[in-house]
């Protein structure tokens, strides 16, 4: 396994890989979340490259910048056990030359909605690392968890709307037994704050399971388990189509979440198949998506 850190070095490596070339990119602080996308990366490619860079455009000024976990060393243990060929490590001078880019790329009305109306200019600076980062690394194929459901949303239009030759595949959210999903900001947590956050999961399987009598009573039985523990502060809770529109009365659909718990904001979603029940209520035939987001201030 090579790791290099600048872009002369990046790019010497990257020519010395053949065949089908897989990318990775994490900010660090890799669990088995971040090891499945190895994993899966290694079995699809004859190649696999690890990107770990802690964008601070994705970071508002009040968020956790400074206070995001690095752990370097075992990150790098992690990418060898999973037979990563060359592990990219910038610093962000590396990354941005020339300083924060004064262009980034625009997300649409879409990354405005959900993180990108709880966290402004989110997804700018998501979608610009993540292009830099493709134009880097020159990759075949990207692997993206789908825990982060609107990012890998946005990561396929740019791919799409401005013609990179890469494909991008989402891997499934990978949880704890308990069925908390797995994340770098889980080590913030304190016991307490743990157990709060299993309502964010028990509230997606609680919707999900209610899907089969329809998208009103799917969203309601996800409601209910958020509003009965006041330790969690939702900043959203809302059920969308697949592509993040309007939920379908039947079919396909996605229902999200984003909370926090103390200091520490999670975001989860599930996939739901909805059916329309027969005799609706008035209430049950309202849009499903309003008055879910955000759930409760």
């Amino acid at each position: 396994m090579r790791v290099v850190q600048d872009r002369a070095s990046l790019a010497e490596a990257r020519d010395a890989l053949t065949g089908r070339v897989a990318v990775v990119m994490t900010m660090g602080a890799l669990h088995e979340g971040h090891a499945s996308l190895l994993a899966a990366a290694r079995a699809a490619a004859d190649a696999v490259i690890c990107t770990i860079f802690v964008n601070p455009l994705q970071f508002g000024p009040n968020e956790d910048l400074d206070r995001y976990p690095r752990s370097l060393d075992a990150d790098l243990a992690v990418c060898e056990r999973h037979g990563v060929d060359v592990v990219f490590t910038p610093t962000e001078d590396v990354i941005y030359p020339y300083g924060q880019p004064q262009i980034r790329v625009n997300p649409g009305s879409l990354g405005e909605t959900l993180e990108g109306a709880s966290r402004p200019g989110f997804f700018h600076g998501v979608l610009t690392v993540v292009l830099k980062l493709l134009h880097l690394t020159r990759p075949d194929i990207a692997y993206f968890g789908e825990k982060d459901y609107q990012q890998i949303s946005l990561v396929r239009r740019m791919v799409r709307d401005l013609d990179v030759p890469t494909e991008i595949v989402a891997a499934p959210t990978i949880r704890e037994a308990d069925g908390l999903a797995l994340s770098s900001r889980n080590r913030y947590l304190s016991p307490e704050e743990r157990a709060a956050a299993l309502t964010l999961s028990r509230a997606l399987f609680a919707g999900q399971e209610a899907a089969s009598e329809g998208p009103a009573k799917a969203a309601q039985a996800a409601q209910d388990v958020i509003d009965a523990e006041p330790r969690v502060r939702p900043d959203y809770l809302v059920l969308t189509g697949t592509d993040l529109g309007p939920a379908p009365q039947r079919g396909e659909a996605r229902l999200l979440v984003a909370a926090r718990m103390g200091r520490t904001r999670l975001i989860d979603n599930v996939r739901v198949t909805l059916r329309s029940s027969e005799g609706l209520n008035p209430d049950e035939g309202r849009d499903p998506t309003s008055g879910w987001s955000p759930a409760r201030s």
